[in-house]
């Protein structure tokens, strides 16, 4: 080596020791090393041998926990693995900073090409459902079907209580935040989060809370959170800003794979309004509404959107089997009640709790979303790190 040239150095070897990530009864967490990316991986051994694949995408200042309840409804359906996108979670940075939808997007199409796992089911909230979106539009040979739970697709008017987010990624804005901020506890910034993302904080058990605030404090120690908040923050508003076929809209138009949208009534960061849209713009798709619901539906009734995706790979010929089917019906009744999910069904199921109510949209269907009366079963969020 020459005195001018220096070792290739990534952002995983230089990062500062912190307080290692929890992993919930039956996980398993693992780092992955690619080009220019380390992605730690989140997963539970499958029931058994041959489930199809299914890969997790979180949201803004979110992680892969925000999948362990849905993961844990799913066992036996899918085998499951969520990621921790590049910056969150227990991931470190992408070596070349690169934050934008795009970039997270080719993220998960590396980590896929290179596990062999695709046609994954593909599963997205928020940020997450705006890379799903586009990874199924340009890469449909690796999604089986894809559900987005609140999608952060473009939006005119965007609502009020959105607005300090996509505001982190104005240059300087969070460097401002953080020094107006320095003297909020974990726990404050916390409270603050569930009242953004849950449609009813009050469902939060304080075992999940204190599991969420040590989850913050390990965060806050990475030199890093604050610049991949802004970062993908900006890519989000970047990407809101395309037009053409680079365009969400245009790329959720050319989606091919059965899709499950799931929004929620109480949702402060994605509009419900927004769900007649999406309904319509997606090809093959079935619309789960839950009046009761906000920004993270798959943490909040769990047993509901997994009894959704059940009756989606059936509507599409992908449920492994007959058997399969029937070992999950008393759990899908218990989330749903007696009149469960039908194709083009307008009517909810109804139960203890009003969940929603689930339709089928083709593309000369305008329906929105229909606000039924039904049961999602009491949930009991477990990890709270919900993210945007």
């Amino acid at each position: 080596m020459s005195s001018t040239e220096l070792p290739s150095v990534s952002a995983a070897s230089v990062l500062p020791k912190v307080a290692p990530v929890r992993v919930g009864e039956g996980e398993r967490l693992r780092s992955v090393g690619l080009p220019g990316i380390t992605l730690t991986v989140r997963s539970r051994p499958p029931a058994r041998e041959g489930l199809p694949p299914a890969l997790y995408v979180h949201g803004l200042g979110g992680s892969s926990q925000n999948w362990s309840q849905l993961m844990a409804e799913l066992d036996g359906l899918v085998d499951s693995e969520a990621l921790d996108l590049p910056g969150f979670g227990d991931s470190p940075p992408p070596d070349d900073g690169d934050y934008s939808v795009t970039g997270h997007a080719r993220a998960c199409i590396r980590y896929l090409d290179a596990a062999g796992r695709g046609p994954v089911h593909l599963f997205g909230n928020s940020l997450g459902g705006a890379i799903a979106t586009r990874v199924a539009a340009v890469r449909p040979d690796l999604v089986r079907t894809l559900t987005l739970i609140s999608p952060a697709l473009p939006e005119i008017r965007v609502q009020r209580s959105a607005v300090p987010t996509a505001l982190l990624g104005v240059p300087g804005i969070a460097a401002l935040f953080t020094r107006i901020s320095r003297d909020w506890t974990a726990e404050q910034r916390v409270r603050g989060v569930l009242g953004l993302c849950y449609g009813d904080p009050g469902q939060v058990t304080p075992e999940a809370f204190r599991h969420a605030v040590e989850e913050l404090e390990r965060r806050l120690q990475l030199p890093y959170f604050w610049d991949a908040m802004a970062r993908s923050s900006r890519g989000i508003v970047n990407a809101y800003t395309l037009g053409g076929q680079h365009g969400l809209w245009r790329q959720a138009e050319r989606v091919l794979a059965p899709t499950l949208l799931v929004y929620g009534g109480r949702d402060q960061l994605v509009g419900y309004r927004m769900a007649q849209r999406a309904a319509r713009t997606f090809r093959d798709s079935r619309l789960l509404s839950l009046p009761d619901a906000g920004h993270v539906a798959m943490m909040e009734y769990p047993e509901t959107v997994a009894a959704a995706f059940r009756e989606l790979l059936a509507d599409a010929g992908e449920l492994v089997s007959v058997a399969d089917e029937r070992a999950g019906a008393a759990r899908d009744r218990r989330a749903v009640g007696a009149e469960g999910f039908g194709r083009g069904g307008g009517s909810g199921a109804r139960g203890s709790r009003d969940a929603g109510s689930v339709r089928t949209v083709s593309d000369a269907d305008g329906a929105g979303a229909s606000a039924g009366s039904g049961a999602g079963g009491d949930a009991k969020p477990d990890d709270t790190n919900a993210g945007s």
